[in-house]
């Protein structure tokens, strides 16, 4: 019988985050606590771009935009955002979509896997994934079941199950 395998990766769907920006946006035009302070919210290139006249505001638009992205189900994990930063009269943060395992966290996930996991489970780094693979589908619930229960400071998800 062939092994069983899943690939472990940390993708985002662009479009989720697109909606989640589009209401972020409609909710900051239409609150009144964010009239007359120039808040705004949209893509500047490929990250986002916050926008108001003082620090409290801005940090009150990356907080919608946050729990927009939580309502749509993408973890904050994959949201870089920056600090507070004075432009003019506008202070700005700017934010971007972290995707992919980059290779020294796919090697502490292999590890945890090689060290914690059952025996007989191979795990290889592919790119910006990582396959793990066993004879035994059990054996693999098990990995997953434990890697839930880890805290990464990157968002996981489990796919290409067989």
């Amino acid at each position: 019988m062939a092994d069983s395998s899943f690939d472990i990766v940390s993708k985002v769907e662009r479009q989720e985050v697109d909606n989640a920006l589009n209401q972020a946006a409609k909710e900051i035009s239409q609150r009144y606590d964010f009239k007359g302070v120039g808040a705004s919210i949209s893509w500047s290139g490929d990250k986002i771009l916050m926008e108001a006249n003082s620090e409290d505001r801005v940090n009150a638009v990356l907080d919608v935009f946050q729990s927009k992205l939580i309502k749509r189900g993408i973890s904050l994990k994959a949201l870089d955002a920056g600090e507070p930063q004075l432009s003019g009269k506008e202070y700005k943060i700017f934010a971007s979509i972290e995707e992919g395992i980059s290779q020294e966290n796919a090697k502490k996930v292999a590890k945890i896997i090689r060290d914690e996991g059952p025996k007989g489970i191979k795990a290889q780094v592919q790119g910006d994934e990582l396959r793990v693979s066993s004879k035994s589908r059990d054996d693999l619930q098990a990995v997953i079941a434990l890697l839930k229960g880890k805290d990464f400071d990157f968002a996981l998800q489990f796919v290409n199950y067989r």
